[in-house]
């Protein structure tokens, strides 16, 4: 049972996801206690492996209001627990041209907080386009359909 607490809607708009990956997340008290109540965007995130490690940046978790001086930086680079072999295999795929670490969702699995994130390469203007397109194909035939529907 998991609860997902945010997503990165943006990343498969702007990004092709070939593989998805669960990490652990090293965490403050009061960051926990943030994300516990959602305040978490993920919009702008992004990971990179340094040194054998992977670290994720620009995740934005607002301060706990009765934190007071106990309280984290909002956007501090956190570190992301994987298995070595994994660490090197993500590190491997990312030196090929335009593949890029991207969170896609954080969530709470057993009372820990996981984040998936994904192996992605970036979208070219005409691919979202053509995403565009086929939602909206897809939409219409959905309304033609059940419009169908409704004259019987």
């Amino acid at each position: 049972m998991e609860k997902v607490v945010a997503t990165n809607r943006k990343a498969r708009h702007d990004y092709h996801i070939e593989e998805n990956y669960e990490a652990g997340i090293v965490l403050t008290g009061t960051e926990v206690k943030s994300v516990r109540s959602s305040k978490v965007n993920l919009k702008d995130s992004y990971a990179r492996v340094e040194n054998g490690e992977i670290f994720l940046y620009n995740m934005h978790i607002s301060p706990y209001e009765p934190g007071n001086r106990y309280n984290h930086d909002p956007l501090r680079v956190r570190k992301l627990l994987m298995h070595k072999i994994e660490i090197n295999r993500l590190s491997g795929k990312i030196m090929e041209k335009g593949y890029a670490l991207i969170p896609l969702k954080l969530y709470l699995k057993k009372g820990r907080v996981k984040v998936e994130i994904g192996l992605a390469r970036g979208k070219k203007l005409y691919d979202k386009r053509r995403d565009i397109a086929e939602r909206d194909s897809k939409r219409e035939m959905e309304r033609a359909f059940r419009d169908k529907q409704r004259d019987y």
